[in-house]
């Protein structure tokens, strides 16, 4: 063994220190190589529940968009979040107000998704029904459920930022099918799932 190797070997004498410190290298250069595009595309293999996430602003006029990443995240104390892009205009209002509510969306109301997710901010609410929480945020008519929380912590995670909010009041509206986003495109929950099984199984081949 050359003196150079023996030094290594001396440097490095941990080697559960290195596994990790190459695993770490080898995770970062794997994630840099990732396209975005396909990065989109496998993700969008997750089904997630359409969620409208809505605030009012000091003059009480209703703000809203729509996230699929609303998750719970502790039952004591209970907490719940969802990501928003840094650049959201209405982020930044439910920041102010310091609350939000998640509006479950039903199968049904997929225009309702688009209006709140591409529309311009000042027309959203055109035409949109809804009723005021305990909170005063904007509940949506015809939503399968709907959570009132207060913000107690944000994130900063890469382009998005991480919202935590402290469940006040929640509630079932319906027992509608809620609207989901699978494979870049909106389906309720019966029809996305009917159309995976169809895919599993090979039904989709018969008669072609």
């Amino acid at each position: 063994m050359s003196d150079g190797a023996a030094h290594s070997r001396t440097a490095n004498a941990d080697p559960d220190t290195n596994t990790e410190a190459d695993a770490n290298t080898d995770v970062d250069t794997k994630s840099d190589a990732i396209d975005g595009r396909r990065f989109r595309d496998v993700l969008g293999n997750f089904p997630t529940s359409v969620v409208a996430i809505t605030t009012t602003d000091a003059e009480g006029r209703p703000h809203g968009m729509i996230v699929g990443t609303f998750t719970s995240v502790s039952l004591d104390p209970p907490l719940v979040s969802f990501l928003a892009d840094r650049s959201s205009t209405t982020l930044r209002t439910i920041r102010a107000a310091g609350r939000f509510c998640a509006n479950a969306l039903a199968g049904d109301q997929e225009r309702l998704s688009r209006k709140l997710a591409a529309g311009p901010a000042r027309e959203r609410f055109a035409d949109t029904a809804w009723q005021a929480s305990p909170l005063g945020d904007p509940v949506l008519d015809g939503v399968v459920a709907w959570v009132d929380c207060t913000v107690v912590q944000t994130v900063e995670i890469g382009d998005h930022l991480l919202v935590v909010g402290r469940v006040r009041d929640l509630r079932v509206e319906s027992m509608k099918t809620p609207l989901l986003f699978f494979r870049g495109g909106y389906g309720d929950y019966l029809s996305s799932a009917a159309l995976l099984l169809d895919r599993l199984v090979g039904w989709d081949e018969i008669g072609r």
